[in-house]
């Protein structure tokens, strides 16, 4: 299977270090909390590029007043801000706009609440702006909302989907890289689970440099000749896709405890969570899988060039991975 996807592998190499770590943009994220008597605490976020706040502004429904928000104040990841507005007879029917989301490629995450305690979810892309606040969120919205959220963050994860690659070019069976797959989903899902009922609870930074460490790791072992790779990585690849998707759990638990999950709603929107993240894993494996069989028609000789390639391809995703991991662990 590796073989197949190997000539692949120098163009993402070279690809991935225009990339930025982890998750190359975070998105928009607006914040309201009921607090009693038709008053909301505000929590607006904006991503950070270039070192300068996205332009984009929060619109609350016209009913609401507030003074002006204080500036935006740079937090090390993103410009954020925070203010109380009044809504008298509530959210209900208003409209909230994120002016400005038209014009980029990122989305926003609105988390609002009608009462104290029960948080809804919507997501706000470039094509769809704005919504009107229903009186209460359906089960279909919240699924939307949360599927969409969890393919955006395994898509945008280049740390996620380098790990991925890495096991495509490791993986030389098709048998084989279905279980390692499988075993992947199932062991990221326990942890994400368990880490959002914070029955697991883990400090955020260790994790992200833990996940970079898997790819070294992989990088590593694809760097040798296969017949001195490790037993445990050749023949119960599995094994170790699993090992690693627990940790890389915790990676999109964490992302998912920024956003907040809705009180009452919490497993269904987990689920929908975690059914976007396989979404999105399959169909990069989808893709890259289609790109590979295109370059094997095109080029036939590149199966004589597998083991050169898959070398010089490890070097480039093994020294992307280190850099992270030394990144990271600096960060802490």
């Amino acid at each position: 299977m590796s073989r197949i996807l190997v000539a692949l592998a120098l163009v993402w190499s070279l690809m991935a270090p225009t990339m930025a770590p982890g998750h190359a943009l975070d998105p928009g994220y607006l914040e309201l909390s009921a607090l009693g008597d038709d008053r909301w605490r505000v929590t607006w976020r904006v991503p950070d590029v270039g070192g300068r706040a996205m332009p984009l502004e929060a619109r609350l429904p016209a009913t609401c007043s507030a003074d002006a928000p204080p500036p935006l104040a740079f937090d090390g990841r993103a410009w954020t801000t925070g203010w109380i507005a009044t809504c008298p007879g509530g959210l209900q029917g208003g409209r909230i706009e994120i002016s400005g989301l038209e014009r980029t490629n990122t989305d926003t995450l609105v988390r609002y609440e009608l009462e104290p305690g029960q948080s809804q979810v919507r997501r706000l892309t470039a094509s769809e702006t704005g919504f009107a606040i229903p009186e209460a969120a359906g089960k279909l919205q919240i699924i939307g909302s949360y599927t969409g959220l969890g393919m955006t963050h395994i898509l945008e994860g280049v740390d996620h989907l380098l790990f991925v690659f890495a096991l495509l070019l490791l993986i030389r069976s098709g048998r084989a890289l279905f279980w390692a797959v499988t075993a992947f989903t199932v062991a990221h899902s326990i942890t994400l689970g368990l880490a959002s009922f914070e029955v697991l609870r883990v400090p955020g930074p260790p994790v992200e440099a833990v996940i970079a460490l898997s790819i070294v790791f992989l990088a590593y072992e694809l760097s040798l000749p296969e017949g001195r790779r490790d037993p445990l990585t050749t023949r119960l690849p599995w094994l170790v896709s699993f090992g690693f998707g627990l940790i890389h759990g915790l990676g999109f638990a964490g992302a998912l405890r920024e956003i907040g999950l809705p009180q009452g709603d919490i497993p269904l929107a987990l689920f929908a969570f975690n059914l976007g993240v396989e979404l999105g894993q399959i169909l990069f494996i989808l893709v890259m899988l289609a790109i590979g069989y295109a370059v094997r028609w095109v080029y036939p000789t590149v199966r004589a060039q597998a083991a050169r390639l898959t070398r010089v391809a490890s070097y480039g995703i093994g020294s992307l991975a280190a850099f992270w991991v030394i990144d990271r662990i600096s960060a802490f």
